[in-house]
């Protein structure tokens, strides 16, 4: 990424200062080259002509290091304080992760406003740079912890609905974590998953799989003239399968990727 500013002064290093104001950087960063569009001249007699130095201060940053100066600022924008960002670029993936004692309301609930801060990352660094780079946002080890809590919800939920032949219906979710909860889903034999809504309001919904014969609707028995529990095998909870393929499980999908489940 490329960003210029062209400022005047009474002298080149003047003008040099007034350009690197602009740009949010000093006169010593070792990112910024300049060029002298124009030399100061003094008027004649101290009445006629006469004019400033003008000089192009050019910033030259990366795609991570532009990035990480957008997210500075929005933080710095609502005023919170004590945090420091660490940026690391692999892979065409941007990681930054942010420390210090706020970083509950940049968290936000559920990760919310994490996910939207991401998520315009994302469109940044892909205005600035032609290949396309990932940008992920974590604090300390908050993604890892909610990756585990979904993995364990969609299990739990999926188990349910194998034993129970009943649905249940989760909240909305970004595409990355219906990823998540899909992939658990599509281990336990029995139940399967698909997704509902539109935009915002997407969500995934964890049922039975129609294609198990469950010996009847809802999964029961019909009625035989015996006793309720009589003769009936007691009933397992589904065992995971690890040999079963995830649905949805592309490499490298990101947190606004698109899931067609």
């Amino acid at each position: 990424m490329i960003r210029e500013a062209i400022a005047t002064g009474a002298t080149v290093e003047e003008a040099k200062e007034n350009a690197c104001k602009e740009l949010g950087v000093e006169t010593y960063d070792d990112r910024i080259d300049f060029e002298i569009i124009e030399m100061q001249s003094k008027k004649v007699l101290g009445l006629f002509g006469g004019h400033p130095a003008k000089v192009k201060v050019i910033l030259k940053q990366s795609a991570a290091q532009a990035v990480e100066e957008y997210i500075r600022n929005i933080i710095d924008c609502i005023g919170l304080s004590g945090i420091t960002l660490s940026t690391k670029e692999e892979d065409n993936v941007i990681t930054i992760d942010i420390e210090g004692d706020e970083v509950g309301f940049i968290i936000g609930r559920r990760g919310e406003t994490l996910d939207a801060l991401q998520h315009l990352a994302c469109l940044v660094v892909n205005r600035i740079d032609p290949a396309y780079k990932r940008v992920v946002i974590n604090t300390g080890d908050y993604r890892e912890k909610r990756e585990k809590t979904l993995e364990s919800l969609g299990r739990r939920l999926a188990i349910k609905a194998a034993k129970t032949g009943k649905k249940s219906v989760l909240e909305p979710m970004n595409p990355y974590e219906r990823r998540i909860i899909h992939t658990a889903v599509q281990k336990v034999n029995g139940a399967t998953s698909w997704s509902e809504g539109e935009n915002m309001n997407r969500h995934v919904v964890i049922g039975p799989d129609g294609k198990r014969d469950r010996g009847g609707r809802g999964g029961r028995k019909p009625y035989n003239g015996r006793g309720r529990n009589s003769g009936k095998p007691k009933q397992k909870t589904p065992a995971p399968n690890p040999d079963r393929k995830p649905l949805n499980e592309g490499a490298g999908m990101g947190l606004y990727g698109r899931i067609d489940k």
